[in-house]
C-alpha cells in the first residue's frame, strides 16, 4: 500500500491516521488536502476532513538484483515476505470477536481492514482487535467514546454467544495505544505530584477502561494509592498519598 484517502475530524488528524496506515513519517509522504471539512451546527450536517497521502517514491532496485537474490536462496524456497498474523482458532473469544466487528461494520459500510493484534493479551485480558482504513477515523469519536460503545457491543456478543465472562479490546489506528501511553504518562506526573506535595489530586471523568489503565500502572508505585469516586459518567479517578 503506497496511498491512504483517509478522513479524520480535522486535517491534522486525518494525515496522523493516514501516517499511521502507511507506517510512515512526514518527510516520506506527499499530502494533497481534499477537503478540510467543517463542524456543522450543533453537530448537525458537519463533515471529515479528507487527504489523500501517498509514499515518496524510494530508489528502484538496480538491475539483477532480484536474480541475484532469487539465486541466493534455497532451491524450492522463496524469499521471506513477513509473517502473516495467525487466523484465531474456531470457537475462540478471538474469532468470534473478530466475525462480530467484521459483521457490524459491514452493515454501516465501513470501509476499514480487521486484524486480530493478540488471541490473548494479559494486560488487555482477552482479544485484541485492531481496525484500519480509510472509515477508521469515524470509529473513534470523541475522547474514544464510539470506538468505546463499539467495543461494549462487540464485548457483548461475544459474553452471551460463549456464555462467559470475556474482556475484549478494540483499537483503531492505533488511537488506544496512543491513549494509554499519554494516560500513563499523566499518571506519573501526577503522582510525582501528590508524593512531593502530600495532597490528594482528583483527575478528570474517565472510561471504565481508562480509569483500569491508571489503576494498574499506579498499583505497584510507593507513597501513593488510587480510588474511583463518583457515580456513572461522572467517576474520576483520585491519586492519595499514603501516610506514614
Amino acid at each position: 500500500m503506497d496511498q491512504v484517502v483517509q478522513t479524520g475530524r480535522t486535517v491534522e488528524e486525518a494525515v496522523d491516521l493516514a501516517l499511521a496506515a502507511l507506517d510512515a513519517d512526514h518527510s516520506e509522504v506527499e499530502v494533497e488536502i481534499l477537503s478540510r471539512g467543517r463542524q456543522g451546527f450543533l453537530g448537525i450536517g458537519g463533515e471529515l476532513a479528507e487527504v489523500r497521502v501517498t509514499l515518496l517514491v524510494t530508489d528502484p532496485v538496480p538491475e539483477g538484483d532480484d536474480e541475484a537474490e532469487a539465486e541466493s536462496e534455497p532451491d524450492g524456497e522463496a524469499p521471506d515476505s513477513g509473517r502473516e498474523a495467525a487466523a484465531p482458532a474456531a470457537g475462540t473469544p478471538a474469532e468470534l470477536a473478530v466475525q462480530s466487528v467484521e459483521r457490524i461494520l459491514d452493515m454501516v459500510g465501513a470501509e476499514v481492514d480487521v486484524t486480530l493484534r493478540a488471541e490473548h493479551d494479559e494486560a488487555a485480558g482477552g482479544p485484541v482487535i485492531d481496525i484500519n482504513g480509510p472509515d477508521s477515523g469515524l470509529l473513534i469519536g470523541r475522547r474514544g467514546n464510539t470506538l468505546q460503545s463499539l467495543q461494549f457491543i462487540v464485548q457483548s456478543i461475544v459474553r452471551q454467544q460463549l456464555n462467559q465472562d470475556v474482556r475484549v479490546s478494540l483499537d483503531v489506528e492505533q488511537y488506544r495505544q496512543r491513549r494509554e501511553d499519554s494516560l500513563r504518562e499523566m499518571a506519573d506526573r501526577v503522582a510525582d505530584r501528590v508524593a512531593q506535595t502530600g495532597r490528594s489530586i482528583t483527575l478528570e471523568p474517565m472510561t471504565p477502561s481508562d480509569r483500569r489503565i491508571i489503576h494498574m500502572f499506579l498499583d505497584e508505585r510507593g507513597g501513593i494509592r488510587t480510588e474511583s469516586v463518583g457515580y456513572g459518567e461522572s467517576r474520576k479517578v483520585q491519586i492519595i498519598p499514603e501516610r506514614d
